[in-house]
């Protein structure tokens, strides 16, 4: 027989709809990646489109894109970084690829753009911005109708180097990406079996842990 004076352990109840804030709160994270990914691309048309790129001579052209691809690739270090630490490692790598592609295509819409303008002829026919950028992503994504194709060695060369990059960008790239992920995941899992077996987050009359985040 227990003591009646002798308060029981009991298991504290939930509150009303506590069990729906994890998923709330993804959502939200979820909702808020892919807003950060739209308004990067979106910025970078517009950057794109903006730009006084008529103004630069075939020097500044090359140096235009080697430096671009010089950021972009710091960009996409910092990236792996930030996605090894960050809480929703899933939706900062989706980020992450979002802005290295837009980037990466910006970049060579703008130098095919350039090269037209600087040395007319490199091309099938003359190209408008939009042209520029429909040919960078018919290129990058090996359709290739062959409307406009490039003409001059320049031209060929800077395809081809699109072409390479385009292939690392999609095989390399997302490794390097995955891999970051995986971390994250690792440093979560580990972050979450270092906690106290007590206290908030706890079911003090069982010893275990609650659910955690998914590692979104």
């Amino acid at each position: 027989m227990s003591d009646p004076s002798t308060p029981r352990t009991s298991r504290p109840r939930p509150e009303p709809g506590a069990h729906r804030r994890p998923l709330r709160a993804r959502r939200w994270a979820a909702a808020r990646a892919l807003a950060r990914a739209v308004l990067i691309a979106a910025g970078l048309l517009t950057a794109y489109y903006m730009l006084p790129l008529d103004e630069h001579g075939t020097a500044a052209s090359t140096a235009l894109l080697v430096g671009g691809m010089l950021a972009m690739l710091l960009v996409f270090g910092w990236e792996v970084w930030a996605i090894a630490r960050s809480p929703h490692p899933r939706l900062k790598a989706v980020e992450a690829l979002a802005a290295t592609v837009a980037l990466f295509l910006v970049l060579f819409a703008g130098a095919y753009y350039l090269l037209d303008r600087n040395t007319p002829g490199s091309f099938s026919e003359p190209l408008s911005r939009t042209d520029a950028l429909y040919f960078t992503l018919t290129t990058f994504s090996t359709v290739g109708f062959g409307d406009i194709t490039a003409r001059s060695q320049t031209g060929r060369v800077v395809t081809m180097v699109q072409m390479a990059g385009g292939l690392l960008l999609v095989g390399v790239a997302a490794r390097v990406l995955a891999s970051a992920v995986q971390a994250g995941l690792r440093r979560q899992r580990r972050g979450s079996t270092a906690e106290p077996r007590s206290g908030p987050g706890t079911d003090t009359d069982t010893g275990g842990t609650r659910d955690h985040d998914a590692g979104w």
